[in-house]
Order: C-alpha cells, then sequence, then structure tokens
C-alpha cells in the first residue's frame, strides 16, 4: 500500500491487486462483499491517518477507480465536520466505485515501447497512445483498442516490457506530452520496425 498526502483534507492510496489478496479480499468482491469492503477501507484509513498524521474526522468522501492491470487508486476527502455533532469519534464513509477500462503501462526506455509494440502489433493490436511524463513513458491502451483479445494475455505481455502504471490518465494527459496519440502500435510498428523487416 503506497500513500500520499495530497492536502490539508485529502491523501491518496494506492493498493495492487496483490496488496488486496493479502488482506484476503479479490477485485470481485469489492462489487459483492459489502461488509469486508467496508471494513477494508476501514482498516485503511485508519493505517493512513497513522503514518501520514492525517486526523479522521466526520465525513471521508472516498472515491475508488479500479483500474485493469495495477489495482486501486484511492482519494480521500474530508469534508468539513458538523461541530453540531457531539459524537467525538464519529466517522462516516461515503464510498464510490469507479472502474477504469483503460490499461496503463510505464516503461524506462523507449525501446521497451518498439519491443512491446512489435508484439501487440502481432497480437493484432494497432490502437494506444503513448505519452511521455517525468522520467518515463507510458503506453495507454483503451477497452475498443483490445475488445477482441484476451485481455489477461494483453497484460501479461505488456508486463514483460513495462510496469502497471500508477499514474492516472488524468494526470498524463494534464501533465505529459503526448508522443503519439491514437494508433500508437502501428504508428510504432511502421515507423521503428517495418523499414528494418524489409531491409533484411
Amino acid at each position: 500500500m503506497r500513500l500520499e498526502r495530497m492536502s490539508n483534507d485529502k491523501f491518496k492510496i494506492f493498493l495492487t491487486f496483490d496488496d488486496l489478496i493479502e488482506r484476503g479480499l479479490t477485485k470481485e468482491d469489492l462489487w459483492h462483499d459489502l461488509p469486508r469492503v467496508h471494513q477494508l477501507f476501514s482498516d485503511m484509513m485508519y493505517e493512513a491517518s497513522d503514518e501520514l498524521g492525517f486526523e479522521l474526522d466526520g465525513t471521508l468522501l472516498v472515491q475508488v477507480y479500479l483500474l485493469q492491470a495495477q489495482g486501486m487508486f484511492i482519494v480521500v476527502t474530508q469534508t468539513e465536520r458538523d461541530y453540531q455533532d457531539e459524537d467525538e469519534d464519529y466517522i462516516e464513509m461515503k464510498v464510490t466505485l469507479d472502474e477504469s477500462k483503460e490499461l496503463i503501462f510505464s516503461f524506462l526506455e523507449f525501446e521497451d515501447i518498439i519491443q512491446v509494440s512489435r508484439r501487440l502489433y502481432n497480437l493484432g493490436v494497432e490502437g494506444g497512445s503513448i505519452i511521455h511524463y517525468g522520467d518515463y513513458y507510458y503506453m495507454k491502451l483503451e477497452e475498443e483498442d483490445i475488445e477482441d483479445l484476451n485481455r489477461e494475455q494483453v497484460i501479461a505481455l505488456m508486463s514483460e516490457f513495462g510496469t502497471p502504471s500508477i499514474v492516472t490518465s488524468h494526470r498524463l494527459k494534464e501533465y505529459g506530452e503526448i508522443v503519439m496519440e491514437n494508433d500508437a502500435a502501428k504508428q510504432v510498428f511502421d515507423y521503428f520496425i517495418k523499414p528494418h523487416s524489409y531491409n533484411k
């Protein structure tokens, strides 16, 4: 579990699917086993408050984003306390759950993007976007890019060359630099792979 304080009243948590399994839950449980999910979030809130020195109080707005290969990205916002409330230890959590259909992986070198694009293109993937942000290149695939394929196979393939991203598409869009937009796998294949295969 990774934690980061965003402001005085907001922090974020990143939980991988392995972290979730260690806590005895599966991705499917998040939709169906509400008592255990509530307990999970309650435990995480107290862990986060201890580690970040964040005093939990009143109502917490908990926005949960399920990422396809990465895990859960959770933004917790503490709202203004209602001081008419007599109970000092009262905490209410309002949880919203949203599932992202996009796949985002980070790559250290552009060469890794070339290698993964070759494999993706051979699988029949032509789409995707490539963004440069910080020290990494990010490849983002949308649902329609892989809708006719085995999602787990695509995730496994991308994991060979890169790492599931904990940076959201919103942050990439706002701060990243677009290298290739739409049809990225095809563009990389056409520019970097195809000419070399003809030269051999």
